[in-house]
């Protein structure tokens, strides 16, 4: 290890050390997690401005740097398939009637679903409102190694029908499911813990005697999950600071500049979709603004990490303490919003990229048919898109092909898809808090709730 890759780690341990020292000091987590934005931006942005792009020596930092971004991302998917299952077997049962599982679950996909419609329609909008187009777009070395590993995957993804996707959410092997095998893995140990928690509630009718024992033991197991996500929790701050300094210590501002058009429309439409949710949430009586506030820190994660999934655990919390949304629902609509119905990775991006796409093969993007068909197929196709860094791409790899329209547009936009993807994913991780905090809201008492609401801390 060089001089100079030791000063650069002595000069992240620095702000570890302060985000310590602030944490120490008790103060918020939404202040924690600023700093380490703010510290791990100019951190990465310093050594990116010293050393050059490219240089062997930002690499040899990040490696050992990217050790406490990427342990933190791999705490929290460690925690992320416990959570889900024991938290859909406490909310099954403690339910007071297994009719409000139905309800919940129906309510909160019935959301994602719109909400995702709603993405698809301003996705398009604003591509044609900037004027957005395939042509022009230039196919270099890694756009063509990309497109040689998207003609590999197109293959998989282009004949999936909807039956084949409602059979893949099945939990044939529920213990290859919690390793995260498939990219349905997720709501495959939802619904294995949903059935879990049945039969837990039939046993305890059937065996009065049981019902105790059985309502301690699921407590017991889920206090202390919770307890060991809080932990994990805790490390949100060095986790950002880690992840940002990579973000920006590896971002190629050439590469920014040639496609600087449809990275600026991609912000405005995902800009436009939070007001929506800032709109919807209003709508069952949340203020916005508060909303916002409150989920901040979610976002932030979500946006360095881009990974919804790796997401849950503090989406679960947040929605829990922060928006008094009931753990049933808050487990429910993060684990669905996980692979359902996200905004911003199933919603926005295949939209703008077939409108995009469209005229190169005499079709007109603005054609009633070709609309609609295009937020049918994108909606439908929502389900079991991976909340991981490149969902985005498996969602446009099923629906350029159902559109009859080519991929290859989806490999001419590698350079930025990675500064994208954190905004996609962070407006994929809203809309799942926002279905949670309306399924709540529209099945509780309103008034009661929001008061309970506006009492909570920020």
């Amino acid at each position: 290890m060089s001089l100079a890759v030791i000063a650069n780690l002595a000069v992240f341990v620095c702000i570890l050390f302060f985000l310590f020292t602030q944490q120490r000091k008790s103060s918020t987590l939404s202040r924690l997690v600023l700093l380490g934005l703010v510290f791990g931006s100019a951190y990465g942005l310093l050594i990116h401005v010293i050393y050059g792009e490219g240089n062997p020596l930002i690499k040899q930092t990040l490696e050992w740097v990217n050790v406490v971004g990427s342990g933190y991302v791999g705490l929290l998917k460690m925690v992320i398939m416990p959570l889900v299952l024991i938290s859909m077997i406490s909310a099954v049962v403690k339910l007071d009637s297994s009719g409000s599982l139905g309800k919940i679950s129906g309510l909160t996909i019935g959301v994602l679903l719109f909400t995702t419609m709603i993405s698809a329609l301003i996705g398009i909008a604003v591509t044609q409102v900037f004027g957005l187009s395939a042509a022009g777009l230039s196919e270099g070395v890694r756009e063509t190694a990309r497109m040689a590993v998207l003609e590999t995957r197109i293959g998989s993804v282009a004949d999936l029908t909807i039956p084949q996707m409602l059979v893949s959410f099945i939990p044939t092997n529920p213990f290859a499911d919690l390793t995260g095998a498939r990219s349905t893995s997720i709501i495959a140990v939802v619904i294995f813990g949903i059935l879990v928690g049945i039969a837990a509630r039939h046993v305890m009718k059937e065996k009065q005697e049981l019902e105790s024992p059985i309502r301690t033991f699921v407590d017991a197991v889920q206090s202390i999950v919770m307890r060991l996500v809080r932990m994990i929790i805790a490390l949100t701050p060095y986790g950002i600071a880690a992840l940002m300094a990579k973000v920006v210590a590896t971002s190629s501002l050439n590469d920014i500049l040639s496609l600087i058009g449809f990275i600026v429309a991609s912000y405005f439409a995902i800009f436009l979709m939070f007001l929506v949710h800032g709109l919807l949430v209003s709508l069952v009586g949340v203020s916005p603004a508060e909303y916002f506030k409150r989920i901040w820190p979610v976002l932030t994660f979500a946006f360095t990490s881009r990974s919804s999934a790796a997401t849950i655990p503090l989406n679960v919390e947040a929605q829990i303490t922060k928006l008094k949304v009931p753990p049933a629902i808050a487990n429910l609509a993060a684990t669905f919003g996980a692979t359902i119905g996200q905004n911003g990775c199933a919603g926005i991006y295949p939209a703008m990229l077939a409108v995009m796409v469209a005229p190169t093969v005499g079709i007109n993007p603005m054609d009633v048919n070709f609309i609609l068909s295009l937020v049918a197929i994108i909606t439908i196709s929502s389900f079991g898109i991976a909340g991981v860094g490149g969902g985005a791409t498996f969602a446009a790899l099923i629906v350029l092909p159902a559109m009859g329209l080519p991929v290859t547009i989806a490999a001419l936009l590698i350079s930025i898809e990675p500064l994208i993807d954190m905004a996609r994913t962070a407006l994929n991780v809203s809309g799942s808090m926002t279905a949670g905090t309306i399924t709540s809201r529209l099945l509780g008492d309103k008034k009661e709730i929001k008061k309970e609401f506006d009492n909570v801390t920020a």
